[in-house]
């Protein structure tokens, strides 16, 4: 790995733990094992490097995101996306930085931020609308209303886990989620009370 990877590298993982406003150009360089000249030379600013890392984040989260638009049955796409392993208790790489005042303040640096959600919103809508298409969701539900409601239970969730120190509301919010989503399905005629004539 080159030292401008190494670099974007170290600051993306900063800004997860950390945050953009804590952290310091001098950690990164020290977690990195990079010196001053090398970060300067390819990262003028704190900014440029920051801009670097969200971009590296967002790209890092699209991926999970796109498994959504995968083939196969929507349901079980939507299950697999909620149910997925995460790490609660750091939260999301992306999320997170809409919690930071100078990342918020900085059209710049929240661009990536607001085009990661952006994305992950149209595939979000993309597989609920499969999903009413296939019957397995009630055709009176708002596809665009939904996904929102998604997103915002999975960043909620983060935020219960973390301010908890416990990953279970994380995982309780998801599976919650779920549960709404098999609640939706349409209602199957009961063909059990008809008599023989």
């Amino acid at each position: 790995m080159d030292s401008r990877e190494l670099l974007v590298e170290t600051m993306s993982e900063l800004l997860w733990e950390r945050g953009y406003a804590d952290t310091s150009p001098r950690a990164v360089r020290e977690r990195s094992g990079v010196g001053q000249g090398s970060l300067y030379h390819h990262f003028p600013t704190k900014r440029d490097l920051a801009l670097a890392a969200l971009e590296r984040n967002v790209a890092a989260l699209l991926p999970a995101v796109s498994d959504l638009d995968g083939p196969g049955d929507p349901m079980a796409r939507i299950e697999a996306y909620l149910m997925r392993p995460r790490d609660a208790l750091k939260g999301c790489k992306v999320g997170r930085m809409t919690q930071d005042p100078q990342v918020r303040e900085d059209p710049v640096l929240l661009a990536p931020v607001g085009r990661a959600f952006a994305q992950a919103h149209v595939s979000w809508v993309k597989v609920l609308r499969e999903a009413v298409a296939a019957g397995e969701l009630r055709d009176d539900l708002d596809p665009e209303r939904l996904a929102h409601t998604l997103m915002a239970v999975l960043q909620g969730g983060y935020v219960l886990a973390i301010a908890q120190q416990d990953p279970g509301p994380f995982q309780d919010a998801c599976t919650g989620a779920l549960d709404l989503l098999r609640a939706a399905a349409p209602a199957v005629p009961d063909d059990t009370h008809h008599t023989e004539e």
